[in-house]
């Protein structure tokens, strides 16, 4: 199996600790991720190690016996040791107090640090959980809830193992995780995940369960938002999205592994230490090891090698697993680095080996602008939040985040759209055909186009001579009317003569000030059109003479020059009666060009009546 083909992998750099052996005793504490390895008791030390900790904490404490179990509080401030089952000591004298108790019967209990929630296992079958919820110094009990125990031989009792018990937080919610071993229902076979929703109001409600096919030993992990179901007798892992469409009967979703089942990316533990000659080969990691030990969310150690690693996912393998690209694009934009590989995508459907069909086309684009119109909308909320003052009223109106998910037209422009169209392969047609397809989707999401697509499209329509299509889409409004575009057709006009008025038709239709068209036009060199937009609304009594006589001296092109000079000449005859210039138009330099160029003899003289 190729590397390509692994979607899960270990983190490449673990936390090493020493193995665990007779002298030594390894813990894990999950609300700080710390790994403890506890030399004799203690007595000839303690070493504390986590995934963020720079420097490993060290030190030595009293062997009063076996450790149990050991713990810092967060912040690493207090340390607490378990010798008994009824005692914990902080060997630092403190005092406690009680704040509030509850009589229970508990079987057994587990606590998730990422919600503060402690669940507790009661009753004789122990499938009752009394959630507990600690927050700001109090701990508020939660409404119970009973798990749904598989048929069981009339030999043996059904009882609710702690082993089959995870609690994780999945797309923001926390969801109790019970791996059941048989199916509830008679003809279906193996084993199966059922997901408990617990809010943090109201009860507790069953809302998913994940197929897993088959039976033997397994174990959970969530991975960005995925449930990851690790098989022991095959070696192999699937991943489960309940974000996905399932199937659902009317209470709960039934879900099944988004891909194929893989194994974890083949690990080498590197040599290290004095042992690490160069001749020495990284040693294969045995990966689903009976030593292994699984916590949540992402936490896989290995006591008897002495690492712990964080699960990862590869989304680049998974492009070539899951052919359908619909289904791919929402598995991918509900991943937290996935903007680059949505990228590759978007360019791969779009090449000549792996093109794919404008309908598929079409739908990536829609899923593609549907989050980038919820992220449009919820900034937009959010800074009308703020004008109205509502920051300071609401302190939990928090900026929206952009998340990878968020793609932008410049993003697709430049990434995927900019490269595609100079494809000289691609049929023209096709090419033009994506390109309004990408316009469409933002169009239907009522996403304001960038005029940069209009340009892309009318310098592809041009390069192919197909002025007629762009005469269309501009009569019909494909285009979305902008004054770059304007300019871009005003460009245009010596290789498609329409463009011109097609041009002024637009500026006008966007109600552009008539003094800012004429700014449009002369920047582009356009002075004849330019006088003739003037006249044509009756403005050129009160046009600047030496701003056009700038403009057409700029273009080099003398007759041009003289026409419009003629042109001020004769204004200033119908209006003053006379064709000179005054000394407030500032035309001092342009008379003395025009005469170097014509002759004094080719000025104007008055006319009198």
């Amino acid at each position: 199996m190729g590397e390509e083909d692994y979607y899960l992998e270990l983190c490449e750099r673990p936390v090493q600790f020493e193995k665990a052996n007779p002298v030594n005793c390894v813990f894990f504490d999950e609300a700080n991720k710390q790994v403890f390895a506890v030399r004799s008791g203690g007595a000839t030390g303690v070493v504390v190690k986590g995934p963020d900790d720079r420097n490993p904490i060290s030190f030595r404490m009293d062997d009063k016996g076996e450790v149990k179990c050991i713990k810092f509080s967060l912040e690493n401030k207090i340390l607490a040791v378990q010798r008994t089952s009824k005692t914990v000591v902080l060997p630092e004298k403190r005092s406690l107090k009680l704040l509030k108790s509850h009589n229970l019967n508990v079987n057994w209990y587990m606590y998730c640090p990422e919600s503060a929630v402690i669940l507790l296992s009661t009753t004789v079958l122990e499938n009752v959980l009394q959630p507990f919820h600690f927050r700001a110094g109090t701990m508020s009990k939660l409404p119970k809830f009973e798990i749904e125990l598989p048929a069981a031989p009339k030999s043996t009792k059904p009882s609710l193992s702690e082993r089959d018990i995870a609690m994780a937080t999945i797309y923001g919610q926390l969801y109790v995780l019970f791996l059941r071993h048989h199916s509830r229902t008679s003809n279906s076979t193996g084993a199966e995940v059922v997901l408990y929703h617990l809010p943090r109001e109201g009860a507790c409600k069953k809302m998913h369960i994940l197929k897993l096919n088959r039976t033997g030993k397994f174990a959970l992990n969530v991975v960005d938002n995925l449930v990851v179901v690790h098989h022991q007798d095959t070696e192999t892992s699937v991943i489960f999205d309940i974000k996905l469409r399932g199937e659902f009967d009317g209470s709960v979703t039934f879900h099944h592994p988004v891909l194929p089942a893989r194994s974890i990316q083949p690990y080498q533990i590197p040599i290290t230490g004095p042992a690490a000659v160069t001749s020495q080969s990284p040693v294969p990691c045995k990966l689903y090891s009976s030593s292994w030990i699984v916590f949540q969310p992402d936490i896989i150690i290995s006591a008897s090698q002495g690492y712990l690693w964080n699960l990862q996912v590869k989304l680049e393998p998974i492009v070539n697993l899951l052919p359908d690209k619909g289904r791919l694009m929402d598995f991918l934009l509900q991943r937290k680095e996935c903007k680059m590989v949505i990228l590759s995508v978007c360019s791969q459907m779009l090449s000549e080996s792996d093109r794919a069909s404008l309908p598929v086309i079409a739908t990536v684009f829609d899923k593609l602008n549907h989050e980038y119109k919820k992220y449009l909308d919820a900034e937009q909320s959010y800074a009308m939040a703020v004008e109205a003052g509502q920051s300071r009223s609401s302190p939990l109106l928090k900026r929206p985040v952009r998340t990878q998910a968020v793609l932008d037209q410049s993003d697709v422009y430049t990434h995927v759209l900019s490269a595609f169209v100079e494809k000289k392969e691609m049929p023209h047609k096709f090419v033009i055909a994506v390109l309004m397809e990408y316009i469409r989707s933002l169009n239907q999401f009522q996403i304001a186009v960038q005029h940069y697509l209009h340009e892309l499209v009318i310098k592809t329509l041009v390069q192919h001579n197909l002025f007629y299509m762009l005469h269309q889409f501009l009569q019909y409004h494909v285009l979305s009317d902008s004054k770059p575009l304007a300019c871009l057709l005003l460009s245009l006009e010596s290789f498609y003569p329409p463009a011109h008025q097609l041009s002024l038709d637009m500026l006008k239709r966007l109600s552009t000030a008539n003094d800012e068209i004429v700014e449009v036009l002369l920047s582009k060199h356009q002075v004849l059109a330019a006088l003739r937009f003037i006249r044509g609304i009756g403005g050129h009594d009160n046009i600047s003479a030496r701003k056009f006589l700038d403009a057409a001296k700029q273009t080099e092109d003398n007759m041009l020059f003289y026409t419009i000079f003629r042109f001020f000449e004769q204004r200033n005859q119908r209006l003053r009666g006379s064709p000179n210039f005054t000394p407030g138009e500032h035309c001092e330099e342009h008379v003395a060009f025009f005469k170097q160029i014509f002759g004094d003899q080719a000025l104007m003289r008055p006319t009198t009546f």
